[in-house]
């Protein structure tokens, strides 16, 4: 039953100043994490919705992007770009994550049509 919303939300991503971000869930935990892809230094985030995980990438980067300037080193930038997922795409699966665990939905719901 969670399968499917659990491998569409790990296809998803988001992007913020140019770096593509990891959109995760983790049911055990009830929360949304992820990191940064395509660079090598680890810049991860979470939030209990995707506001606060969009709030959290986006100041990690911004930390990230500061930290880089205060030591004078070049920001690494990544080599990829896979797909975006807007934030009405987040929402969506918010949704279907607490209707899931209410049990108001009893099958998976495939996200991908938010997304269009």
């Amino acid at each position: 039953m969670d399968a499917l919303i659990h491998v569409v939300i790990l296809d998803n991503t988001i992007e913020y100043k140019g770096y593509i971000g990891s959109v995760e869930y983790s049911e055990n935990d009830g929360l949304f994490f992820g990191k940064v892809l395509g660079i090598r230094s680890l810049i991860s985030y979470e939030g209990n919705s995707s506001a606060e995980l969009l709030k959290d990438f986006h100041n990690a980067v911004d930390e990230y992007l500061k930290i880089c300037a205060n030591e004078g080193v070049e920001p690494e930038v990544a080599h990829a770009s896979p797909g975006s997922v807007s934030i009405r795409t987040l929402k969506a699966m918010d949704a279907a994550v607490a209707n899931l665990k209410s049990g108001i939905v009893s099958e998976a719901i495939d996200l991908s049509e938010f997304d269009n």
